[in-house]
This record gives structure tokens, sequence and C-alpha cells, in this order.
């Protein structure tokens, strides 16, 4: 399905994941109704995931779909999408996808393969250790990772001359651009590759970003409310909230759409914007859902209990405030507003998908925090509920007592068999370097999670007596 104007510019996109669709192709789709069609999309998988059906139902479709967006206040709109030019179907050697990776007309190669997908340690250097990066890096099978994925598109762009491009980061990690530039130089010097480095240095950009939509996973209930639209004929539809926002450095090595005119903030720093998004919306989303599945509710909106909120209220406005330098932003509205969209009922994200990957979060939106206010020489009380909920939903699923199956592609870094067989649980917890980083084993941290795990309890019993 490749363009039959070859004088478009193509946006490639790996991970065929619903936020995708209803972020980045959303903005796009908006340039093209304006008018604009100078750039096209490509949407291909870098392993033969679950969403290779999706991509193959969109490769049905020609890549159009239908895109809800309902508000707080329950107002749907429904948006035809078609910025999708071209569906690449997953094979096994990567070459349909290589191939257009490495098109001189492709200037953009975006990503969103969660948080988790970057293999980044505590202090954001990529983790060389891990056994997909080993796998990857000796060539034992199939490029899985993003890195193996990146290396044979850019080898083949330096072999054919193809010219710079764009690497742009989509997922919620703190300085997404850089430390994805940093993974990638550390994976190709392991590689022992210096021509490909230098290529890189020379050829590639990743500017930093933030992005933000809530899409929850699908419900077979949108295909009835398509149906009375008179929408029958769509199988890759999806929903998500009418709220959106994507933040980016203007630094795009190949050049880029003009999605300033659909609605994307270009700043010279992203990083207020990025840390506000993460310690708030991130770690609020995710202390929400830890809670949630401990008191037996589904749906992240049911979860939102006036206890909860004052839990989230609090940690935004005592340690949150306090761990970021001063900006413009006003942080206590900002929490005010993600908690009313958290609060959306008709965009229904479920405990289950938002805890999902919690090893990752709670090291990437939580941790820093707690670190911060530990340098300043404070306790960070309200800040230590995030943990302690996590700790306590950890311990459940050890139990066997989760409400659901929890997935973490990090699951089997952590010992939590171990943690939670031993004598003291909280100390094991507290010192797995996996779990609290830099401060594994810090005896404040341990004295104060103990302190923690008390309101918790006291807090979540509580709350389930007043149902």
């Amino acid at each position: 399905m490749h363009s039959k104007d070859e004088k478009k510019l193509n946006w490639l996109h790996l991970g065929a994941g619903a936020f995708h669709r209803a972020h980045q192709a959303w903005y796009l789709n908006q340039l093209h109704q304006q008018g604009d069609t100078r750039w096209t999309l490509s949407l291909a998988n870098i392993r033969n995931s679950s969403t290779q059906q999706t991509l193959q139902q969109l490769a049905h479709q020609q890549g159009r779909y239908t895109l809800e967006a309902i508000s707080p206040d329950g107002e749907i709109t429904y948006h035809p999408i078609s910025a999708i030019a071209e569906v690449i179907l997953w094979d096994a050697g990567l070459e349909s996808l290589v191939a257009r990776g490495a098109d001189p007309r492709t200037r953009i190669i975006s990503f969103t393969v969660t948080e988790g997908g970057y293999f980044l340690d505590d202090e954001g250097h990529l983790d060389l250790t891990h056994s997909a990066i080993v796998a990857d890096l000796a060539g034992e099978k199939e490029s899985s990772t993003l890195y193996g994925a990146l290396v044979r598109i850019l080898r083949q762009r330096m072999r054919d001359n193809a010219g710079p491009v764009t690497l742009l980061n989509c997922d919620n990690l703190r300085n997404n651009g850089d430390s994805v530039a940093r993974g990638l130089r550390q994976f190709v010097a392991a590689l022992d590759d210096s021509a490909l480095l230098a290529w890189i240095e020379a050829n590639t950009s990743t500017p930093n970003g933030m992005v933000d939509r809530i899409t929850p996973k699908f419900d077979e209930a949108l295909f009835e409310r398509l149906a009375q639209q008179g929408i029958t004929d769509d199988r890759a539809p999806l929903s998500c909230e009418s709220f959106s926002q994507w933040v980016l450095e203007d630094n795009f090595i190949g050049g880029r759409p003009a999605l300033e005119q659909a609605g994307v903030e270009f700043v010279d720093s992203v990083t207020p914007h990025e840390e506000a998004k993460i310690r708030v919306l991130n770690a609020s989303h995710s202390g929400i859902a830890w809670a949630g599945a401990l008191l037996g509710k589904r749906y992240i909106d049911q979860s939102l209990l006036p206890g909860v909120k004052a839990w989230i209220g609090d940690y935004v406005r005592q340690d949150v405030t306090a761990a970021l330098p001063e900006s413009t932003l006003d942080l206590a509205d900002y929490c005010d507003t993600t908690l009313n969209r958290f609060s959306n009922r008709w965009v229904r994200d479920t405990t289950q998908r938002v805890s999902s990957d919690s090893i990752a979060k709670l090291q990437q939106f939580i941790m820093p925090t707690l670190k911060a206010r530990y340098r300043q020489g404070e306790t960070p009380q309200a800040a230590l509920i995030l943990p302690a909920l996590f700790f306590r939903f950890m311990q459940r699923r050890a139990e066997g007592k989760l409400p659901f199956d929890y997935e973490d592609r990090a699951l089997d870094e952590v010992p939590f068999a171990e943690i939670f067989a031993s004598d003291d649980p909280l100390r094991a917890f507290i010192s797995e370097p996996k779990l609290a980083g830099p401060l594994a084993g810090d005896e404040r941290l341990l004295k104060d999670m103990a302190e923690a795990l008390t309101r918790v309890d006291a807090g979540l019993q509580q709350m389930a007596e007043s149902k």
C-alpha cells in the first residue's frame, strides 16, 4: 500500500498499540483534514505480539478506522482516521520494516514500546545484562528489542546513503529523546560498530517530548455505539478521552509535518511539562490502580474514592511541588484536572491495564520524588503512600489474591516470591535495587515505609467498610 505520490515524505511508527492510533495518528489526521497531506504514516511492529491481529485488520481496512473521543461530561465525537497510508505486517526477518525505515523518503521513525521496552537502569543507562539485550547483541535470534530493530534500519540507511532521520520517542520516559539516544549509543558501542555510531551522531536527532491521552483497553461495547452511528464495517475502532496533549522540542533533523497547525506545542525545553506529567499524572495513575485493585475495583473511576483522592492530592501538594523546581505550571490545579479526567466513567480504564509494568513505573515515575525529598532532608510522608500501595499490591499477588492477572515484562527480574516468603518482606522489598534504586537498603526508607504501610492499611480498611 505504498503511496502513489513519490514526493510525499514518510513517517514510520513502531508499535501498533492503541495509544499511537489515538494520539500521533490523530494529530497527523487533523493536518490531513486541513489539506496538508505532504506526510504519510506507515505502521509496523518490531515483535510478533498480540497487536499483529490489529495490524492485519487495519491492512484489510487500508489503514482506516474510527476514533471515539469522550469528554468527562459524556460528550462523544467520532473521528474517521485515514492518516495511516501503509500497514506493514510483521515478518520474522523484519525485511519490510527495514526497507521502509531505510527509504530516503522516511524522515521520522517514532515508537511506543512502553517504559519497560527501553531496558534502562535507575541511572538511565542501558542494562546490557538483560536477556533480551544480550540476545539482540549476540544475534542469537531475530531482533526483538527497539535497539535491535533501529540498528538494522540505520545500518541500511548508512549503506544506502539515505540521509538523516529523526528518532521520535512517544513513551512516558523522563527526557525520552535523550534516553533513547543514550540507550541506542550504548547498544551500538556494545556491538563495537564505530562506523555506525559515527553515522548516528551525524544523521539522527532525538527530540524530547511529552504525550498525554488516556486510551483504555478495547471494550466490545464500542461496536454497538458505532452501529448506532451507522458504522458497521470497522473492526479496528478504538475509544479515548477527548483531552489530548503533545509537547515537543523542535529538533527534527530531516524535517517534520506542520504539527503546530494540529495543536502540538513546540517548546525550547519540554522538561517542566514532562516532569509535571510523569510525577503527577503517571505516578498518580499507578497509585490509583494499585489502591483500586486492593479494594476490588475493576475500573480507575471506581477507584477514586475520597480517601484515594486525598492520598493523591497530598502527594502532589506536599512532595511533588517541593521536589520540583519552581515553574509557571500550577501543579495543584494540574492535579485537580488530572483527577477529573480519571473520573471519566465513559472512558473506563481498567486497574489491570494501568497497573501493568509497575516495576518500571515505580522506578521512573515515583522514586525520583522520594529521592529528591530525602536529599532535601525531608521525609516524603505523602509520597511514600504510593510505594506502600505497590508493596501491598504485590504482596496480594504473591498470595494469589489479586482480582486479575498482573502483567509486567520485568517480573522475572525481581524475586517477589522470595521477598514475600522472607522473615522480613518489607526489608527484602526495599533492599531490591530494581525497586528502590539508590535508596535500596536505606534504613530511613525502611522505617518510613513501615509507617506508610500502617496508614495505607488503615485507609484501605476504612474505605472498604464505607462502601
